[in-house]
């Protein structure tokens, strides 16, 4: 999946919230840069966290830089359920290659450095059930490449690092996995606008059903 207009974090609406909750205070009022200056604060904050940060703590430090105080009710706001819908989509190639996995018997689980309710995002994108373990990085306290991530999702399916396939579009994180004893592609969607890579790749999902 991808967030509508290309940034994962934070959601989209996060300006259209803040200003919504600035707007009635004195001072000068919130410009674009002063966004891009508090959400390149949060970038660094999530990086040099070991795991996934907690949701709160990352608004605290975007909202921090903008000089706008953080209460609870402004942090629900910023948390408020959303429909997956209206922030995030599917690549054309997912459902397709989804349907035709299943139909084959393969067996699905998702690694993620995400927050506990990507399962519900997922849900939101009928894409759910298609998987039957998650290992995401805000529940097991660590992020990829730690080898934990990898394994919590092949032993919940009951398989050996062989009998897996990794994908991800990082090759670093594709090449942790390959070292760890998983088979590993990297996802190219731009492909064809630049040099492939040293870790093999695949241009889009529909490539999955002939590896297995």
């Amino acid at each position: 999946m991808r967030p509508i207009g290309g940034r994962w974090h934070p959601r989209a609406d996060f300006e259209r919230t803040v200003l919504a909750w600035a707007a009635p205070a004195p001072g000068p009022r919130l410009t674009p840069r002063d966004f891009a200056r508090a959400i390149s604060a949060g970038d660094r904050f999530f990086e040099q966290s070991a795991g996934t940060p907690d949701l709160d703590d990352y608004h605290r430090v975007l909202l921090a830089e903008l000089g706008v105080d953080a209460p609870d009710a402004l942090l629900a706001e910023l948390t408020r359920p959303v429909e997956p819908a209206a922030v995030l989509e599917i690549f054309p190639d997912v459902l397709p290659t989804l349907l035709e996995l299943r139909r084959r018997g393969v067996r699905m689980a998702v690694v993620s450095d995400a927050w506990p309710d990507l399962p519900d995002l997922h849900a939101g994108l009928g894409i759910r059930d298609f998987f039957e373990a998650y290992a995401i990085s805000a529940v097991l306290g660590c992020r990829k490449p730690d080898p934990r991530m990898y394994h919590h999702a092949s032993s919940a399916l009951g398989l050996a690092p062989a009998d897996c396939l990794f994908v991800d579009d990082d090759p670093a994180l594709v090449e942790a996995a390959i070292e760890l004893g998983y088979a590993g592609r990297v996802i190219r969607r731009d492909a064809d606008h630049g040099e492939p890579g040293a870790v093999p790749s695949i241009a889009t999902l529909a490539q999955l059903p002939s590896l297995l």
